[in-house]
């Protein structure tokens, strides 16, 4: 709401899943879902319409959450770049500073999880992570 309060232009359809429940950090957690929305926000903003979606599902006995939007994705090749600390794989037409999925990425480490994607270019990305 709050980003859509900040681009009321924004055609973006939001889905989240009910009842989702995890357990760790309140604080932490909250920094974790907002550089994930904000990225899913930022890096569709050039679809026309855009659709981020958060929800869950059971592997193995896990929950993994996931995080998906349908906007400009990434090759993959460059996957294991991306967690890591100033390393964008998008020019200046975004905004960031290139800390966001490496801070993400610390506090599901913290949490004891792990975190990974997969994307296309122009096809979206989705991240899961498990806490």
């Amino acid at each position: 709401e709050q980003l859509k309060e900040k681009n009321p232009h924004r055609s973006v359809t939001t889905k989240v899943k009910n009842d989702l429940y995890a357990y760790g950090d309140e604080s932490l957690l909250s920094v974790l879902l907002n550089n994930l929305i904000d990225n899913a926000w930022k890096y569709s903003s050039k679809t026309a319409d855009s659709i981020i979606e958060f929800g869950s599902f059971k592997e193995n006995n896990e929950e993994v959450f996931y995080l998906k939007d349908n906007g400009i994705g990434f090759n993959m090749k460059y996957v294991s770049k991306i967690f890591e600390v100033f390393h964008r794989l998008h020019n200046e037409e975004y905004e960031g500073t290139g800390i966001g999925l490496a801070t993400v990425r610390r506090i599901i480490i913290r949490h004891g999880g792990r975190i990974w994607a997969e994307a296309a270019p122009n096809e979206g990305s989705c991240f899961y992570f498990t806490l």
